[in-house]
């Protein structure tokens, strides 16, 4: 198995295992995983509809985004607690090739992560 496979099922495990945690009590709120590995996008959404003061709401948008770019982790959004930048440390991906892109490119020095 080349490198990029066995990155490419990190993320859809991480993912994966995010998406088994239950999200809310609505039970027609879903939380979908959402895999392009032709160009390395990775997502995780919360799909469906929620009930507050008796009025329905539409909720459609993402808990993570995660795009594989030159060998980098790009992380677009992070709507995590714990955060997938750890997560992905913690499975062995080194800062260095992890970048948090939902950060300011002039900000990015001042993390521990890569610039780009």
């Amino acid at each position: 198995m080349d490198t990029y496979e066995s990155e490419r099922q990190l993320v859809e495990r991480i993912l994966g295992e995010y998406a088994s945690i239950p999200y809310s009590n609505e039970p027609s709120l879903e939380t979908q995983t959402v895999f392009d590995r032709v160009n390395d996008h990775y997502i995780l959404m919360n799909v469906g509809w929620e009930e507050r003061d008796g009025i329905k709401y539409r909720l459609h948008y993402p808990l993570v985004h995660i795009d594989i770019i030159n060998g980098k982790f790009w992380i677009q959004h992070d709507g995590t607690d714990f955060g997938i930048a750890r997560e992905l440390v913690n499975a062995g991906i080194p800062k260095s090739r992890i970048v948090l892109a939902f950060r300011a490119p002039e900000l990015r020095q001042y993390t521990e992560y890569a610039v780009e």
